[in-house]
C-alpha cells in the first residue's frame, strides 16, 4: 500500500470529496492551459489524473465498508 493512499484514508468522506472537486478544478484549468500552448509542467496532468483515481479508490472503499 502506497504512503499516498495510506494518508488518503485518514480523511474523511467529506473531505475526499473536497479534494476529487479541487482537483477536478485544476484539471480542467490545465487543459485550457494545453490547448492554448500556455502548459509549462506536462507531467502535472498525469499527476492529477492518478490523485484523483486514487482518491476515487478509497472513497469507495470507505463507501463498500460503511455499507457492511
Amino acid at each position: 500500500m502506497s504512503k499516498q493512499a495510506e494518508n488518503l484514508r485518514a480523511n474523511t468522506v467529506d473531505e475526499l470529496k473536497t479534494q476529487i472537486v479541487d482537483l477536478k478544478k485544476e484539471q480542467f484549468n490545465l487543459r485550457f492551459q494545453r490547448a492554448s500552448g500556455e502548459l509549462q509542467n506536462t507531467a502535472r496532468m498525469r499527476t492529477i489524473r492518478r490523485e484523483i483515481a486514487r482518491i476515487k479508490t478509497v472513497l469507495g472503499q470507505k463507501l463498500a465498508s460503511a455499507d457492511a
